[in-house]
């Protein structure tokens, strides 16, 4: 289920008019699935573990399951994202950076890397721009009532991509970017974003971690990659209380981590009320994941995503976006998008009896 490319708008965005925020959230029936045809371009090598075959087996996965999706989940094709969206984040000379080191993998015609363990090829902003606009046409269309729910697969991942660094795989934070463009555009003010990917995403906690508005909760392997993610951290200044990080120890399997999210929530309830609802939806936490070191089945993210909706529901109207981070064992990792997607359309798990 490749979709098609299309041209890149010119630099800029419609005035997006009054602010939206109590625009009729919920009332699509279906969920929304985005995907850029550039995030499968991105050239890494094919020893990388964040290679071109990730997307193209998650596309294989859903395709497959379409039968039961017809009707409740929709493929469309994105935009991708404006400099200038990207900057709501990203400091100018920071994607400048990027662009040039892409044009000279263009010149030498090989793969070189932007940061450690962090390639780009001749795509790269290609992919970058168009998974950063399928997570933009996501939220807009989920703020505004079109979809219920929607999930933007992106490549390559995100969250522990700084304002000005990249690293982890990641060049720009497209949850980041997603939530300042629902804010920016009055679609919503409040953001939560609940991150399950088995890496703690140092880079959306850094963004966020001075600012009230946005509410960040992360579960995670510990002690792991990148190294941070305590549960002493938990915000600054105005910031103070609104993120919340969960570590965990390697083997924890799909009841464990299902069972520290409902407690996470739980807690987060009390401290944040969301006008909407991202997903750093990492599957990595995958049992066998060559880069992880949990236990889940990919039903295990059916039960999640149905948590993190339960919140949407009494919070939010139910306003969720996922937005892909990891996941290394392409077959499984399309398995769990797969029943990620079953419960944002509000259908059973796949391997329900």
């Amino acid at each position: 289920m490749t979709l098609p490319t299309r041209g890149d708008p010119e630099d800029g965005e419609p005035d997006p008019g009054a602010p939206r925020v109590d625009a009729t959230g919920g009332s699509g029936v279906a969920t929304g699935f985005w995907m850029h045809a550039a995030a499968s371009l991105h050239d890494t090598g094919w020893g990388h573990p964040e290679h071109q075959g990730r997307l193209r087996s998650l596309a294989s996965a859903v395709g497959k399951d379409l039968l039961t999706l017809h009707g409740h989940v929709e493929a469309l094709e994105p935009r991708a994202a404006t400099t200038r969206e990207l900057e709501r984040v990203h400091p100018a000379p920071y994607l400048a950076r990027i662009r040039a080191r892409v044009a000279e993998t263009e010149r030498e015609g090989r793969v070189l890397e932007f940061a450690p363990e962090t390639p780009v090829s001749a795509a790269s902003w290609e992919a970058v721009a168009g998974s950063a606009g399928a997570a933009l046409e996501a939220v807009e269309s989920v703020a505004d009532g079109r979809f219920r729910t929607g999930f933007a697969a992106t490549r390559p991942p995100g969250h522990h991509a700084s304002e000005d660094r990249a690293m982890g795989f990641c060049l720009v934070n497209h949850v980041a970017v997603a939530a300042r463009h629902l804010q920016a555009t009055g679609r919503a003010r409040r953001i939560a974003i609940v991150d399950w990917d088995v890496h703690h995403g140092n880079g959306t906690q850094e963004i966020f971690y001075d600012d009230p508005s946005v509410y960040y909760l992360s579960l995670h392997q510990s002690p792991f990659f990148p190294g941070t993610g305590s549960a002493s951290e938990r915000g600054a200044g105005p910031g103070e209380g609104t993120t919340r990080n969960v570590p965990l120890p390697p083997g924890t399997d799909g009841p464990a981590l299902v069972h520290a999210l409902d407690r996470a929530l739980d807690a987060a309830a009390t401290e944040f009320a969301p006008d909407f609802i991202l997903v750093s939806a990492g599957f990595d936490a995958l049992k066998g994941d060559p880069l992880g070191g949990f236990r889940l089945e990919p039903s295990d993210f059916h039960a999640l995503t149905r948590r993190v909706l339960r919140w949407a529901d009494a919070a939010c109207r139910g306003r969720v976006v996922a937005v892909l981070e990891g996941g290394y064992d392409p077959r499984r990792t399309g398995q769990a998008t797969v029943a990620t997607l079953r419960a944002l359309a509000r259908l059973p798990d796949p391997l329900e009896p």
